[in-house]
Formats: C-alpha cells, structure tokens, sequence
C-alpha cells in the first residue's frame, strides 16, 4: 500500500516541470508576472505574487490528478488485493521482495486485470477501482479472444535500474499468455517518459492517445497531462 501510494503521488513533480517548461505555460507565467508589477506600482514583489498564484494553481492541478486516482483506488481494489486479484483467476498481483536491513520488503508491483465485455456485472473500469466482478465473458480483442491490462506497475526508486520492471512486466505477459489473452495493454501519463521507454523496448507499441476521463476535465487540461495507450500483442 505504501509501495503504491509513494509511487504514484512521485509524478507530481515531473509533471508540475514539464508543465511550468512547455513554451506556452512560460509565455503565460511571463505575462502574469509583468501584469503585476505593473498593476503593483512597479513592485517586484507583486510580480513575484502573480507569477506564484499561477504556478501554485498548476501544481495544485497535477497533485490533484494523480491524488484522486491513488485515493480512488486505494479505496477499492488495492483495498483487498486478495479478494480482488489473488483469489480472482482472472486477474494477477505479483510483487518484488528484497532484504533491506534484515527484514523483507516490497520494492516493485504489477497488477493484471482481465477486461470484461460491458453489461456483464461490474466490469472492469477505472472509475469502480479496476475490479472485475460478476460474469463470465471477456471483451475480445481483432483476434477474436479477450485481453488483459495492466492496471498497477511500481518499482521503488532505489531498486530501478536493475531491469525489475522488464521482469515485472514478462511475468505479466506470460499470465496473459497462459490466460488465452490476445494483448496487454497499459496507459501511461505523459510525465512517465522513463515507463514509456521500457513499454517500447519490450515491444509495446501506442494504440491511442487521451486525456484522463476519470478526473477534473480542466484540471487535467491545465496540468498537460495526457494518456497514451500501449499494447503488445501475444
């Protein structure tokens, strides 16, 4: 749980940065800045206030973003992983352990989930936690057979670097191999370049591009956040 909270709450900052970076955004801190040390009587401080009212307005909107998914999720499926994927045949949580001072501890997750066809019970959907529910048939892929997403994928800071998300991610594909799955598939923001990069290396290509639905349309819109879709076919 700690594992997944620290993880996904790490990409605030990139995306504040590459937020604040894009040429745009720069014009804009810019123009506000100057606003207000014009409107403050010349006054540096004044312009120092404008320019920071933005920029706190943009970083509150990344935090917000990745916050309200971590909180929505660790409410529903990460709120009873063995429910939801251990005890589920249809899904899949596997985790890293290392020896850190003696004790074992968990450095890296991935979790799979298998995409149900709409209409038959509670299927698979961001916006009820990612939990797969109730009936029996699968969303089926151009191949004619149904597929599986990745739905969690962490490695603590530390630990990266050491190929841990390449072997996570092969132990996700080889269930999806024994599943019959056609496919995994896996969204990724647009500040996880490094994420972005493995998929690639592992084959993975881009399917589709999209804004997250799941949150303030405008706060994802101010934050430059953006989804991109990657699939590999098995």
């Amino acid at each position: 749980m700690s594992l997944f909270h620290d993880g996904i709450l790490e990409h605030v900052y990139p995306a504040f940065f590459r937020a604040m970076s894009h040429p745009d955004y720069v014009g804009i801190t810019l123009s506000i800045s100057v606003a207000g040390y014009v409107l403050g009587g010349s006054s540096y401080f004044q312009a120092l206030l404008f320019g920071s009212a933005w920029a706190g307005l943009i970083y509150y909107c990344c935090r917000d973003v990745y916050e309200s998914y971590m909180t929505r999720r660790l409410s529903a499926d990460m709120a009873d992983i063995r429910a939801n994927y251990v005890e589920n045949p249809d899904n899949g949580f596997w985790v890293v352990e290392a020896d850190v001072n003696g004790k074992s501890k968990v450095v890296g997750m991935v979790a799979v989930v298998g995409k149900r066809r709409e209409g038959d019970g509670d299927r698979f959907d961001d916006s009820n936690g990612g939990v797969t529910q109730g009936g029996s048939e699968f969303v089926q892929d151009e191949g004619g057979r149904s597929y599986g997403e990745i739905s969690h994928m962490v490695v603590n800071f530390p630990w990266r670097r050491k190929n841990l998300g390449s072997q996570l991610t092969q132990k996700a594909l080889e269930f999806c191999k024994e599943r019959g799955y056609g496919r995994l598939a896996v969204d990724v923001s647009s500040p996880q370049t490094a994420a972005l990069a493995l998929f690639k290396k592992l084959g993975f290509v881009q399917t589709a591009s999209h804004s997250n639905p799941h949150v303030n349309r405008w706060f994802s819109k101010l934050a430059e956040i953006n989804m991109t879709r990657m699939e590999k076919f098995i």
